[in-house]
């Protein structure tokens, strides 16, 4: 049997499976990802990782603007591929799917039906999960839904951010990706069927307002929140310099310190080392932080630059 290929993704977390594949010896005979796009101010032409990768390793390229465009899915026919393997990529409609004679299958960073949606590594940070993980499926008409080929777990520590966790999947995922190829080549996999957890945990995608810490939450979730944030898209809070001037900055790392008696918003600083948020449980200790326009800085460095003294956090 022939082992031919279409690989579709995007971001940096699908290069790592991308690569894995060619080495593992199968034939890429395409690779589907983004149109390039317009970024920065000065609007300079960027392409995805994954095509980045794609030039360098002399693979054959497609960048739809539409994937229901009939040029496009007649092109993808033409390929006469086996398989279709999207890391992070688009919702594909069913014509294209469906086309292959193996069908295609997606692989997801959480362990499905948990964490369905765009978002699956910050939010099992978030949410303080003790475990996630990856998972290969079968596309069908719904989103993540599919019949689950092959699953590999990870415990998440309380070291571990969004990228940690990223990057650590990534590697997972790439693995078992060639292991699912190998098995539904071999035909020794047995797709089942998801079966949803008595509470199911979603994981929708991210946006800007969704940032923004909430300081009445409990000092252990604030903890979880950034670490899920952290480094992109990045936790968010507001101060109020002494003048009264709001100050705009994203938080990357705190520890808790559980403590009583603490004062939901108050700010606690020796000026020097420590800055430090009370909470409902204790209080939020900032170590590193950017504000808004300048670069990422230690909390130290932060206090070298800035008193805070009367300064106030938003609530």
């Amino acid at each position: 049997m022939k082992r031919r290929i279409v690989f579709m993704g995007t971001p940096d977390f699908a290069v790592g499976t991308l690569d894995a594949i060619v080495k593992a010896g199968y034939e890429v005979a395409a690779v589907v990802t983004v149109p390039d796009r317009q970024t920065g101010r000065g609007l300079k032409l960027t392409y995805s990782p994954v095509k980045e990768y794609a030039l360098q390793h002399g693979l054959a390229l497609l960048q739809p603007e539409k994937l229901r465009d009939a040029a496009f899915v007649d092109e993808l026919r033409a390929i006469g591929a086996d398989l279709f393997v999207v890391v992070a990529f688009r919702m594909l409609p069913q014509v294209v799917w469906s086309m292959p004679p193996l069908g295609t299958f997606n692989l997801h960073a959480s362990l499905l039906p948990q964490y369905r949606g765009a978002a699956p590594i910050n939010w099992a940070i978030i949410n303080g999960e003790k475990e996630t993980g990856v998972t290969t499926f079968l596309l069908n008409e719904k989103i993540d839904e599919g019949k689950v080929l092959m699953q590999r777990s990870t415990p998440i520590s309380d070291t571990d951010t969004a990228e940690s966790l990223h990057d650590r999947l990534a590697e997972m995922g790439a693995a078992l990706t060639v292991e699912t190829l190998d098995a539904l080549f071999e035909g020794t996999v047995e797709p089942k069927a998801q079966e949803p957890c008595a509470v199911m945990k979603a994981a929708p995608k991210i946006f800007k307002q969704d940032c923004a810490i909430d300081w009445h939450r409990s000092g252990r979730y604030i903890f979880n929140f950034v670490r899920g944030l952290s480094p992109y898209p990045a936790a968010t809070a507001t101060m109020t310099d002494g003048k009264g001037a709001p100050v705009q900055m994203k938080i990357f790392a705190v520890e808790y310190v559980p403590s009583e008696g603490s004062i939901v918003g108050e700010i606690k600083s020796d000026r020097k080392k420590v800055l430090e948020i009370g909470v409902k449980d204790g209080f939020i200790k900032i170590l590193s932080l950017q504000i808004s326009g300048k670069k990422k800085i230690s909390v130290e460095e932060f206090l070298r630059g800035y008193d805070v003294t009367n300064w106030k956090i938003g609530i």
